[in-house]
């Protein structure tokens, strides 16, 4: 936490139960934001593994089925076939090496359990907030903080271009539900 929501935090504690509450609903919606833009990066992450997984492994299937074909059809073409083999082989170990699919698997992971955080946080702004006992909604207010904390620690960096896609897509309303078009949230 910054100094200045430190700061506005001990100022809610002493301007009253309103003040506090507003704040907590300040918080919600910080963490609200925060991950959705997380969530949609590890799915544009997850995207980019995905495109990388079959960038590489279709070649790699392709070289070895003509690798094998070739050195079965002709026996002059026991070079080509071994270089074609030997190029699969390589494509191989790269694809073992990157180990896009687990990426992929992981990001997707990453990116649903940012979801769970921002739906709850919303849900709790939302429906909870207004009839929750002040004690009770900073207590789930932190709950949802750990579990975003904790996904930000078992999430892989996104790249830049997971960033950019990510802005885009919330940016044209990716993120938006048909019932909150139009509306103030």
């Amino acid at each position: 936490m910054t100094d200045d929501e430190e700061a506005h935090m001990a100022e809610s504690r002493q301007a009253g139960p309103q003040a506090r509450r507003a704040a907590i609903a300040d918080e919600l919606r910080r963490l609200e934001e925060s991950a959705m833009y997380s969530a949609q990066m590890q799915f544009e992450t997850a995207k980019h593994w995905r495109g990388v997984h079959l960038m590489m492994g279709i070649p790699t299937s392709l070289l070895a089925a003509v690798a094998g074909t070739t050195a079965l059809v002709e026996s002059t073409g026991r070079i080509a076939a071994g270089i074609l083999a030997l190029a699969s082989a390589g494509l191989s170990a790269i694809m073992t090496t990157v180990n896009a699919p687990q990426r992929m698997t992981h990001a997707t992971t990453c990116a649903n359990a940012y979801l769970e955080v921002q739906t709850a946080a919303r849900q709790t702004r939302t429906v909870d907030l207004a009839t929750l006992p002040e004690e009770e909604a900073r207590a789930v207010l932190a709950d949802l903080t750990s579990r975003r904390d904790e996904q930000n620690r078992a999430a892989d960096p996104p790249g830049r271009r997971a960033y950019r896609r990510a802005q885009a897509n919330i940016g044209s309303g990716g993120q938006t539900y048909a019932v909150d078009r139009g509306r103030q949230r």
